[in-house]
């Protein structure tokens, strides 16, 4: 099954209301770009490509003219078991990714029993002009640094990265109400510093949050008020 052919069976397992949902849902992909294939379908795409031992060729061939192809590749590389060649796929794939939902649903496996090795990657990655590329590299911190491997070294790494960059600021703010579960008091001074809007996110997250205790959503509600006294 080569590239035109993938596409064409996307394009035959289509949902024209779930290509309206994700239009609406994904502003910065241009509307045409859409096919309409549900998430799980891409994922048994996905399961069926690397058994057919073509997911080589597939994630070798970018630019991809369709936001399910993106998917499609994310997946690919999630489940890549060599981590120095998902690392060396990421890199390649990282400066084409053009949306949230690409970037986040990128998560290979491999990079849970590696998380010393990801760091100076991720280092590389949180300094990039790239929004996504960024976003990625904050994500990696939330999903392998906020547990066991916590240091607030990691906290301050996002902390330290000021833009009006959407996208960065969402993933700045799901960091720290991650992070606010298991250590709110080491993240009480950073939620207290930190920039007004994304501060405001980073506290609704957590408050949102059945994970975070109650006892920590009544202090994070008093800081609620305060801001909003000082609006």
């Amino acid at each position: 099954m080569n590239q035109s052919e993938i596409v064409d069976k996307m394009r035959k397992i289509a949902d024209e209301k779930y290509r309206d949902f994700n239009i609406s849902l994904i502003p910065t992909v241009n509307k045409d770009c859409f096919i309409g294939v549900r998430t799980p379908a891409l994922r048994s795409m996905a399961q069926d490509i690397i058994k057919q031992d073509i997911w080589r060729d597939f994630i070798n061939v970018l630019p991809h003219r369709f936001f399910e192809e993106n998917q499609l590749h994310a997946f690919i590389i999630s489940e890549i078991k060599d981590f120095y060649f998902a690392i060396n796929k990421i890199n390649h794939f990282l400066p084409y990714i053009d949306n949230w939902a690409t970037c986040d649903q990128m998560s290979p496996k491999v990079f849970a029993k590696n998380a010393e090795k990801l760091l100076p990657y991720i280092n590389q990655w949180i300094k990039s002009s790239h929004v996504y590329t960024v976003r990625f590299a904050i994500l990696c911190l939330m999903r392998y640094f906020t547990k066991q491997n916590f240091d607030t070294k990691y906290a301050d790494m996002v902390f330290k990265i000021r833009t009006k960059k959407y996208y960065i600021n969402m993933a700045q703010a799901w960091f720290f109400a991650t992070a606010a579960i298991e250590h709110f008091d080491e993240m009480l001074p950073y939620l207290s510093k930190m920039e007004e809007w994304t501060r405001k996110c980073a506290i609704e997250k957590a408050l949102a949050s059945y994970r975070v205790k109650d006892r920590y959503k009544l202090k994070l509600k008093k800081i609620k008020k305060e801001m909003m006294k000082n609006e």
